[in-house]
């Protein structure tokens, strides 16, 4: 009896320690957490300067005050200077477009999260609901492998694994790991708070440069085994940190919701859809609110759904039911409230739990557009060429 159960367990940690679990989901979460902080990045850029600048009604002297109470980290209480804030909010916002796109992912997801806990720590008050979202998310795709898939460095992966036997010459990580720690050094002189985040950083960059010199130098060695076991158990549990901290928001928003007695009555949603803050389209809005059976349905329904995803996990299809059903409610949130960065960042965060068939027939279908679009873009150059070539016949 003791060996299947041995068997079992065996097998499990093999699992977990052979390989870095959802490498889908992981992409598609570092895609979506990425291209929601880049939107809301662009969008806000013409109030950069009121809402984490300078010209804010939170000063910079009553920020560094609340920063040193709270011991939060921020890069933009280095200095007031505003060269210093565009310098922060460019590289918040470069780093946004290269960690969507997957390119040196583990120092772009540590740059990302950089730009996101200085920004959103200046001016704590700016924030909402999806906000504590991206800033929880961005400290934990630093510890995921979420490039695996569905990013310029899986690509430059396979091409390097194409010619077996030669190592690959990398000349941009060592470069990129050279300027990144002079950076660190000056930071460390600069730092005044948030010392827990930046060691964090130091301990990544020096992992970073001994994973580099081990892969480079003993490829098939037991160090470098040992710290791929180490790369991918950090993956897996951070993975599990994410689907834990999803189902504790969803847990947690749908019991107090269950508590209020406009939740208890069905009558909730009636009141943001009267709203003049949350009804981007009044005519949609009231049409909605005009329906008493519709209002209470969709406020029995979020409760329900909420309250009942944690517990659905173990089955799939009824996961996968309510997977898309939260989804549609957030969306309708983004269109009939006015929150799209809110909704954006839970459907982000919502991704971790979609089922793996469907990414790849996703990233599938994905390809073969890709294809089909470069196909027509070569047909046409050749059709103009051809049509060149042809001779002409004088008519008259």
């Amino acid at each position: 009896m003791t060996q299947p159960v041995e068997g079992k367990v065996a097998r499990t940690v093999q699992r977990f320690t052979s390989r870095a679990l959802g490498p889908y989901q992981s992409a598609v979460v570092r895609i979506g957490f990425a291209a929601t902080w880049l939107l809301f990045l662009l969008r806000e850029l013409p109030n950069r300067h009121e809402m984490y600048g300078p010209d804010g009604p939170w000063s910079w002297d009553m920020g560094r005050r609340l920063i040193s109470g709270n011991d939060a980290f921020t890069a933009l209480m280095w200095s007031d200077n505003t060269l210093w804030f565009e310098i922060v909010y460019g590289a918040a916002v470069l780093s946004s477009v290269l960690l969507m796109l997957g390119w040196r992912t583990r120092a772009m997801s540590v740059i990302f999260m950089i730009g996101v806990l200085s920004l959103q720590n200046r001016s704590i008050f700016m924030g909402d609901g999806g906000d504590n979202v991206i800033h929880l998310m961005a400290m934990y795709l630093v510890l995921t492998r979420c490039a695996q898939v569905w990013s310029l460095d899986a690509r430059r992966a396979a091409r390097a694994n194409a010619v077996p036997g030669v190592p690959p010459r990398d000349r941009v990580g060592p470069a990129l790991w050279l300027v990144l720690g002079c950076g660190l050094v000056i930071a460390t002189f600069l730092n005044q708070t948030g010392w827990l985040v930046l060691l964090v950083v130091w301990l990544l960059w020096v992992a970073q440069g001994l994973w580099w010199m081990v892969s480079r130098y003993a490829p098939n060695s037991e160090p470098r085994t040992l710290l791929d076991v180490l790369a991918n158990l950090t993956h897996n549990a951070a993975l599990v940190v994410i689907m834990a901290e999803v189902c504790l928001i969803y847990a947690t928003a749908g019991w107090y919701k269950i508590q209020g007695s406009r939740w208890q009555d069905g009558t909730a949603l009636y009141y943001p859809l009267k709203l003049d803050y949350f009804t981007p389209w009044p005519a949609l809005s009231d049409l909605l609110a005009s329906g008493g059976l519709m209002v209470m349905v969709l406020t029995y329904g979020t409760v329900i759904v909420q309250v009942a995803f944690p517990f659905t996990l173990f089955n799939r299809r009824v996961k996968n039911v309510l997977l898309v059903a939260m989804m549609l409610e957030h969306a309708g949130i983004a269109v009939l409230l006015g929150l799209p960065f809110f909704s954006l960042a839970m459907i982000a965060a919502d991704a971790v739990f979609l089922p793996t068939a469907f990414l790849v027939w996703l990233g599938g279908r994905a390809v073969r557009g890709r294809d089909r679009v470069r196909s027509k873009a070569d047909v046409v150059p050749e059709q103009r060429r051809g049509s060149q070539d042809q001779p002409r016949t004088l008519v008259g």
